[in-house]
């Protein structure tokens, strides 16, 4: 798998919606950059709920994020409706590299892309280890 620049809606794997809130929006009258993290970490961690049987409070294993990236491209405002888009351009034994695209309803070109990298840990000792299978092959169904 190699990394893709093309951010385009087609290029995504995977699409949630999220709702903006009145608490998004910052003074300047647009969703705060802060904000875009969280939309990319609710779009990937539903992923993993939905598709990966991700159990968040009793998972022995959880993917921890190690690295994240935002380039912003359009103000995204209230209220809208964010369309999360995800895939995945790099799987090792511990780690995985998410590319999120979000998008405003009825726009194509992303209001902001970027990544996470994700490094799987066993909670209690903090130690990476190896991908659960379940999330491995939902993450793998990802892999563009």
């Amino acid at each position: 798998m190699e990394e893709v620049n093309n951010f385009s809606r087609g290029s995504f794997k995977w699409f949630t919606t999220i709702p903006t809130r009145w608490i998004d929006m910052d003074i300047y009258g647009h969703v705060n950059n802060v904000q875009y993290y969280s939309y990319f970490d609710t779009a990937i961690a539903q992923h993993l709920i939905e598709v990966g049987k991700l159990d968040p409070n009793t998972a022995e294993n959880v993917g921890l994020v190690v690295e994240t990236s935002c380039t912003f491209r359009k103000s995204i405002g209230f209220p809208a409706n964010v369309n999360a888009g995800i895939r995945v351009v790099r799987v090792g034994r511990s780690s995985a590299r998410y590319e999120i695209g979000l998008f405003i309803v009825n726009y194509q070109d992303p209001a902001a892309t970027g990544y996470f990298v994700h490094v799987y840990v066993n909670k209690e000792t903090q130690k990476p280890t190896e991908i659960p299978s379940p999330r491995l092959q939902a993450i793998n169904e990802l892999a563009v």
